[in-house]
C-alpha cells in the first residue's frame, strides 16, 4: 500500500492547522475558552422527566444516551449488517457495527476541537444508523419498495433511527440525539451545514411523520439542530469514504490503481486528517460548520468515484439481483400473514413482538403491533441482521438455500 499522504486532486488541503487555528484549538481543550454555540449539558430535552435519566456527576446527561443505546439489542445486531458488502467471509470487511464507531471517533475529533460536547457526539454518532437493513442500502431499498406499494409511505433508515429509540424501546432518549440520528444522513453532501430552529417534540415528532409521509420532498432538507448533530452528519461521509475504498481492495473488487487520485488504500488516512483539518479551521468560532470549497469538492468527487467503481459496479451491485429483491417480497408478505393469523408461535411473533413487548413493560409502556401490521413487518425486517434475514428466508422456503449458506436459526 501507498505511504504517500498526497493527493493530486486536491494539492492545497493540509493535514495540520495553522499555529493560529491550533492555539484556539488548545484554548478550547484546556477550558479557557468555552465555545458559545455548544449544546450543554443542562440543555437537555427528554420527553419524560424521570430521576433514572436525571444526570449526576458520574454519567451527565448524553452519557446517559450513549449507555441506553449501546445496551439495546438493536445495537449489538449492528455487528451482523451490511456496510457495503455481503456473502463474504471475510474478518476484516467493515460491519455497520464497526461504521458506527469510526464515525463517532472522527467526530469526536472535530468536536474536542470546536469545543463542542463530545457526549453528545458519540450518543449520536453510535445511535444513528441502528434502524439500518440487512443488506446495507440494497435492503433499505427493497424493504421501502415493498412498503412505499403497500402503503404509499416511505421507508429511510434514519427515519427508523428515530423509531427504533423512541418508540420500539421507548428509552427516553434526547431531542438533541434523536434529531441527530434524523438528520444524520450521509447521502446528502453539503458544503455548509446551518442549524435548524427546532426546539421542542411538537415539532420534531411532526417532522418525523413527515418523513413517512413524504420523504423524498423532507429528507434531503433535514438540518440539525445542534453542532453536534452537524458534526456527526459530515463525518459520517468522511468515515465511509476511504474506509470503503480499502474494503474493497482487500475484497478483490479494486486495487491500489482503481482511483483516480492514485492513493489506494492510503486515501483513507489522508481524507481523516485533511477533511477534519479542513473542517476545524473553516468552522472555528461559527454557529456552523463549514468546509472549503476545495474540501467539499473533493469530498464529493471521491464519493462519486466510490459510487462508480465500488457501490453501483461488480458484485456490490450484483449481490443484489432480483432474487434478493423477491426475497424481501416474501418476507414481507409471509410476515403480514403470520399476523393476520394470530400464530404467536410464528416467528415475528416469537422473535420479534413478544420480546418487544416485554422490554417495553418494564417502563411501563406498551408496543401496539396490531395496530398497523405493515408498520410492525417492517420494525421487524429492519431490525434483522443479514444472517437472520438469510435463515428466515430458508425457513419459509427451503428453496432458498441455494442462494444463501446454511444457518440454523430454525434449526
Amino acid at each position: 500500500m501507498k505511504t504517500t499522504q498526497h493527493n493530486p486532486l486536491a494539492p492545497h488541503l493540509k493535514l495540520e492547522l495553522s499555529a493560529a487555528d491550533a492555539a484556539l484549538v488548545q484554548q478550547y481543550q484546556t477550558g479557557a475558552l468555552v465555545n458559545s454555540y455548544r449544546c450543554n449539558n443542562e440543555d437537555v430535552i427528554r420527553r419524560e422527566q424521570t430521576d433514572r435519566d436525571s444526570a449526576s456527576v458520574m454519567r451527565s446527561s448524553f452519557v446517559r444516551d450513549t449507555e441506553k443505546i449501546m445496551h439495546l439489542q438493536a445495537y449489538n445486531r449492528l455487528a451482523g449488517k451490511t456496510q457495503v458488502f455481503s456473502f463474504r467471509e471475510h474478518d476484516d470487511l467493515t460491519r455497520r457495527g464497526l461504521h458506527v464507531q469510526l464515525v463517532a471517533r472522527v467526530a469526536r475529533n472535530i468536536g474536542r476541537a470546536l469545543g463542542l460536547n463530545e457526549d453528545l457526539i458519540e450518543a449520536i454518532a453510535l445511535g444513528h444508523d441502528i434502524g439500518h437493513t440487512p443488506f446495507g442500502h440494497a435492503g433499505e431499498r427493497f424493504l421501502n419498495e415493498e412498503y412505499h406499494a403497500r402503503t404509499t409511505k416511505y421507508f429511510f433508515h434514519n427515519v427508523m433511527s428515530v423509531r427504533v429509540l423512541d418508540t420500539l424501546y421507548g428509552r427516553n432518549l434526547s431531542l438533541q440525539m434523536l434529531d441527530g440520528a434524523l438528520c444524520h444522513n450521509g447521502e446528502f453532501e453539503q458544503q455548509v451545514l446551518e442549524l435548524s430552529t427546532l426546539s421542542n417534540f411538537a415539532e420534531f415528532d411532526a417532522t418525523v411523520q413527515s418523513c413517512w409521509d413524504d420523504a423524498h420532498n423532507i429528507i434531503g432538507h433535514l438540518r440539525p439542530m445542534t453542532l453536534e448533530g452537524c458534526v456527526v452528519r459530515i463525518s459520517d461521509i468522511i468515515a465511509y469514504l476511504g474506509k470503503d475504498r480499502q474494503d474493497a481492495i482487500r475484497a478483490g473488487i479494486a486495487t491500489e490503481k482503481t482511483f483516480d487520485d492514485g492513493m489506494g488504500g492510503a486515501y483513507n488516512a489522508w481524507a481523516l486528517s485533511a477533511f477534519t483539518t479542513d473542517i476545524v479551521s473553516h468552522s472555528l468560532g461559527s454557529s456552523r460548520i463549514a468546509m472549503s470549497e476545495e474540501s467539499f469538492e473533493e469530498l464529493r468527487r471521491a464519493k462519486r468515484e466510490n459510487y462508480q467503481k465500488i457501490y453501483l459496479a461488480s458484485e456490490v451491485a450484483e449481490d443484489f439481483s432480483q432474487n434478493i429483491a423477491q426475497m424481501f417480497a416474501m418476507v414481507y408478505a409471509t410476515c403480514l400473514e403470520w399476523m393476520q393469523s394470530g400464530d404467536v408461535t410464528t416467528p415475528i411473533f416469537t422473535h420479534h413482538i413478544l420480546p418487544l413487548k416485554r422490554s417495553l413493560s418494564y417502563y411501563g409502556k406498551h408496543y401496539d403491533w396490531r395496530q398497523d401490521f405493515d408498520l410492525t413487518v417492517v420494525d421487524y425486517i429492519s431490525a434483522m441482521t443479514d444472517d437472520y434475514f438469510a435463515a428466515l428466508c430458508q425457513h419459509i422456503d427451503p428453496s432458498t438455500a441455494l442462494f444463501f449458506p446454511q444457518y440454523s436459526y430454525f434449526a
